[in-house]
C-alpha cells in the first residue's frame, strides 16, 4: 500500500516557512503511542523548527497581543515632545515581554467606536491599554459594550466598574501646593489639564485642600487649563500672567512646566526668584531642563508596568483591579 506523504508547516527563526514530505501517514496522539511523538519531535529538532505561534493562538482564538489605543485625531501624540507618551509606553513594553505578549499601537478615532471593532472581534488582540485623559467616553463604554479586557491609566468613570491604575492625584495637589507654601508663596495658580479630566480634578482638590490648610482659598483668575501639550502651557501661563502678574505656579505636567517658565523669562520675570514653578510627572525631561524642575514624580515607566501586569491577570483570571500609585516630591530649581 501507498503510504501518503507526512505534511508539516513549520516556522524558522528567520520567520520563513516550509514544507517536508515524510513517508507515513501520523495520526492523533494517544498515550499508546509514545515513539510517535518522539519521531515527530527528533524531526522538529534536527531541522531546528519551531512552533507556528500564530496558527496555534487562531485556534484557541488567542493573539498574545495587547493594543495600546492612541487618538487618531492627535498626530503629535508621539511627537518628540511628549515624553510621558514615551515613558509609559516604554513601561508597558517591557513589562508585556517578560509576560510573552507583543504590543500593537492602535490608532482609534475617539469619534468612531466601531473602530476598536476592527481589533478585537477578529482576536488580533487580546486586550487594550488606554490613557484615560486622551480616550473619549464613548471609546470606553464600547469597550465595556464589547466585554473587552481593558485597563485604563486614569480613574474609572463612575457608575463603570473596569481595571485601571492610577497616581495618587489628589495627594499630589497636595504636595505641590504646600511646598510652594512652604517656601513663603502666597498667590498659588493652577495650571490644569482638560478641566473635564477626573486626572486633573483631583489634583486641582488636593491644591485647593492645601490651600484651606494653610488659610487661604482657591481664586478664579488663578486657574487655567490646557490639554498638557507644550504650546497649551505657554498660552496659559500668557493668560494667568495678564491677569495676575504676581503669582506663583503648580502646573499638571512637566512638559507644560517648561512651557510656563519660557513664557514668564519672556515676560522679563526670573525663576525661582520672582515666580516658584512646580510641574508634575517627573519625566526625564525635568532634570535635563536649563533649570532643572521641582516636581511630583509618579514613576511613569513604573505605572506603565502596572498597566500590562494588571490586564494580563484581568485576561487570566476576570479580577478587577484598581491600583493607585504613590507619589512624591522632587526639590530642583524651579521652586
Amino acid at each position: 500500500m501507498i503510504k501518503k506523504p507526512l505534511k508539516l508547516l513549520m516556522i524558522l527563526p528567520a520567520g520563513k516557512s516550509f514544507q517536508v514530505n515524510g513517508l507515513a501517514r501520523v495520526k492523533r496522539q494517544s498515550p499508546s503511542q509514545p515513539k510517535t511523538k518522539e519521531r515527530i519531535q527528533a524531526l522538529a529538532r534536527k531541522h531546528n523548527f519551531s512552533i507556528n505561534v500564530t496558527a496555534r493562538n487562531l485556534r484557541v482564538r488567542q493573539s498574545r497581543t495587547i493594543a495600546f489605543v492612541t487618538p487618531d485625531c492627535e498626530p503629535d501624540f508621539f511627537s518628540p515632545e511628549s515624553l510621558f507618551g514615551f515613558e509609559i509606553l516604554g513601561g508597558i513594553g517591557d513589562e508585556l515581554r517578560i509576560l510573552g505578549y507583543d504590543l500593537l499601537i492602535a490608532n482609534v478615532n475617539p469619534h468612531d467606536t466601531t473602530s476598536i471593532n476592527s481589533y478585537f472581534g477578529i482576536a488580533r488582540v487580546d486586550g487594550f491599554i488606554v490613557l484615560a485623559s486622551k480616550t473619549s467616553q464613548s471609546t470606553i463604554e464600547k469597550l465595556i459594550e464589547l466585554d473587552a479586557p481593558f485597563i485604563t491609566w486614569g480613574a474609572p468613570m463612575p457608575k463603570f466598574k473596569y481595571c485601571s491604575v492610577t497616581g495618587d492625584n489628589i495627594t499630589g495637589g497636595k504636595l505641590a501646593t504646600r511646598h510652594l507654601i512652604q517656601i513663603g508663596r502666597q498667590r498659588i495658580a493652577f495650571l490644569g489639564g482638560s478641566a473635564e479630566d477626573p486626572t486633573v480634578q483631583h489634583r486641582y482638590q488636593g491644591y485647593e485642600k492645601a490651600l484651606q490648610l494653610a488659610g487661604h482659598r482657591a481664586v478664579s483668575k488663578l486657574v487655567a487649563y490646557g490639554d498638557y501639550s507644550f504650546a497649551s502651557g505657554l498660552d496659559a501661563m500668557q493668560r494667568l500672567l495678564k491677569q495676575s502678574p504676581d503669582l506663583d505656579a503648580f502646573v499638571n505636567s512637566d512638559l507644560m512646566a517648561i512651557a510656563a517658565i519660557k513664557t514668564i523669562l519672556e515676560y522679563g520675570i526670573r525663576v525661582p526668584e520672582d515666580v516658584a514653578v512646580v510641574g508634575y510627572d517627573d519625566v526625564s525631561i525635568a532634570i535635563y531642563n536649563n533649570l532643572p524642575l521641582t516636581t511630583i514624580r509618579q514613576n511613569v515607566p513604573m505605572a506603565g508596568r502596572l498597566l500590562a501586569q494588571n490586564l494580563i491577570h484581568y485576561i487570566k483570571t476576570g479580577e478587577i483591579t484598581n491600583v493607585t500609585t504613590s507619589v512624591e516630591l522632587v526639590i530642583r530649581k524651579s521652586a
